[in-house]
């Protein structure tokens, strides 16, 4: 009986911290959140309002506010990042990277910083995504509080509480943030990890709306939707956003590959950003910061027009220009600004073909809305790799079962596209970039971090050059051993014999005369995975490892001992998942 109330006690007890991990890390991150966008809203609406050195050009007036206030802006994001001590955008992938590792915490300064850099950016008016830097923040508070609050949950699950929270309360969309985290941060499901980061996105999006209102993204009327009747021009839509996301992620990596290589100095290429930024701004300002209000022009059909067209290429190349270049920020709400122009565009082209499609004019209305918000989760869904999420979101802020359905069709084939086109999110590779495969999941990745000179080990037999094969095969006959290795001077490593071999040759030859120097060997700095990779044709009693430079044998291991490191580590990940 004393055991049942033990274990009884234990189990509120991990309730009680599960429900206080929820509803902090909803709080703190649902203010900020909010603030956030909030904050945003409010410096774009007055930098957007300004009208400063007006131009005609062939009747035109333009504003040369953004060449202006873009260049100042790049001035401030320089002494913003230069003060926080950050050389790059801390974001999501930075966030999966945490969660999928065991030594998980995130840097705060890092991630305070680079929040306030994407504010500065996407406020200011650079072509910057806003749910991003939200993210970020959300994981490095998750990770920060699980210092202090402790709990069986692991950090990985605080990083997926505070994502959930963030999206939570930027949408107003508690299961699309739950879904978020889990299928895009953590990339597993249990219930343990479930049950707080459930309370910590409810918690976000129930505090947002007490503190700050309901927002509203964006408005729709209400519409009559025939699911048969739109499947033919949904069928042909998906491919085509694929192909918008897939050009999107393109230009995102290209810019960026571009600048690391272009030599020039991380103020130069913003001002480069701040530049071309601007002077696209002054034509189409449009494509200016998240462009919310362009959007929800196009869901409500009132812009549908080939303009549509050249904002969608233009917004593409300068969100690539200004991510790649230094500003900081997200690539969400531009894949969303993306979507709704590529779906506007399409509806276009569908109303040229409206005899044979057989609409009316209330139906090609209707259709525009439906394609403009399906293109939003499609692009969006396969550029941060949450297609499930994106769908819900589409769900949550149009409360319509059939545009869901529908967008759930467009997001289905634009990831196929996606994947046969590009392979992975824009945030895998981003870290693919950096080196670190996070695709095969955590036990690939702990394989790749974790150094083979944790399990090398010296039970082996090193012999001189010059030794004396008779004298060799003592030595390696006394140590039950059927290899050994050769070393030079200063534990030099030269190579390998067999004893098979030894006993075939003369007694008194020198031992140098019989060693095998293209016999496998691992470096000393390989981590596990490559050890096992080298090791997979490999036939022998163990392998040696060297080091690179000094070319001295370290110790030596055994399949035995890569197979039990394994397995160990297949476990350990096991135990994480199930927590």
């Amino acid at each position: 009986m004393e055991g049942v109330f033990k274990t009884l006690n234990a189990a509120l007890k991990d309730l009680s911290i599960t429900l206080l991990i929820g509803l902090l890390v909803g709080l703190i991150v649902s203010i900020v959140a909010n603030g956030f966008v909030i904050g945003v809203e409010f410096l774009f609406g007055i930098s957007s309002n300004l009208n400063l050195f007006p131009i005609t050009i062939l009747g035109e007036t333009y504003s040369l506010t953004p060449l202006i206030i873009l260049p100042a802006l790049g001035v401030l994001v320089v002494l913003t990042r230069h003060y926080f001590g950050i050389d790059r955008f801390q974001g999501p992938a930075d966030s999966i990277y945490a969660a999928h590792r065991t030594d998980n915490e995130l840097n705060v300064k890092s991630g305070l910083g680079s929040t306030l850099v994407a504010f500065l950016s996407a406020g200011g008016g650079a072509s910057v995504g806003q749910y991003g830097p939200i993210v970020h923040f959300g994981a490095t508070m998750g990770s920060y509080l699980k210092r202090f609050l402790g709990g069986t949950a692991g950090t990985d699950v605080f990083i997926g509480c505070g994502v959930a929270a963030a999206i939570s309360a930027a949408f107003n969309a508690p299961l699309a943030g739950v879904i978020f985290a889990l299928e895009a941060i953590l990339r597993h499901f249990s219930l343990r990890a479930v049950a707080p980061i459930a309370v910590s996105s409810i918690a976000a999006a129930a505090f947002g709306q007490g503190i700050f209102g309901e927002r509203v993204f964006f408005s729709i009327d209400a519409i009559d939707i025939d699911l048969l009747s739109m499947l033919p021009p949904i069928i042909i839509s998906g491919p085509i956003f694929g192909l918008v996301a897939v050009a999107f992620m393109v230009a995102l990596t290209s810019s960026t590959n571009f600048a690391n290589r272009s030599g020039l100095s991380p103020a130069a290429l913003l001002g480069i950003a701040a530049l071309g930024c601007g002077a696209v701004g002054v034509f189409y300002p449009q494509i200016l910061g998240l462009g919310t209000a362009t959007v929800d022009a196009v869901i409500s059909g009132q812009t549908v027009n080939a303009n549509l067209f050249v904002l969608l290429g233009l917004k593409l190349l300068v969100t690539a220009l200004c991510i790649g270049f230094g500003f900081f920020g997200g690539v969400f709400s531009p894949a969303l600004f993306l979507g709704a122009m590529a779906g506007g565009a399409l509806a276009i082209v569908f109303s040229g073909f409206s005899n044979i499609l057989g609409y009316s004019p209330v139906e090609l209305s209707a259709l525009a809305t439906v394609l403009a918000i399906c293109g939003m989760a499609a692009v969006a869904g396969p550029v941060i790799g949450a297609p499930l999420a994106v769908v819900i979101i589409i769900l949550e802020l149009t409360m319509s079962y059939e545009i869901s359905v529908i967008a759930l069709i467009t997001v289905v084939m634009s990831g196929m596209v996606a994947n046969i086109l590009y392979g992975t999110s824009f945030f895998d590779r981003q870290l693919l970039d950096r080196g670190i495969d996070i695709i095969r999941g955590r036990g690939h990745l702990k394989m790749m971090e974790t150094p083979i000179s944790s399990f090398w080990q010296q039970d082996f037999v090193k012999l001189a050059p010059t030794r004396q094969v008779k004298a060799a095969i003592i030595s390696m006959k006394k140590m039950g051993q059927t290899e050994a290795y050769v070393v030079a001077r200063n534990n030099h490593y030269v190579g390998k014999v067999n004893i098979m071999d030894l006993l075939e040759a003369k007694p008194d030859d020198a031992l140098g005369n019989y060693v095998d120097q293209n016999a496998l060997s691992i470096k000393a700095d390989a981590s596990l995975l490559q050890c096992i990779e080298a090791a997979s044709s490999f036939v022998g009693e163990s392998i040696p490892i060297v080091d690179r430079d000094k070319q001295e044998l370290k110790g030596v291991v055994t399949e035995g001992d890569l197979f039990t490191a394994y397995l160990d580590l297949q476990n350990t990940v096991t135990d994480i998942e199930k927590k």
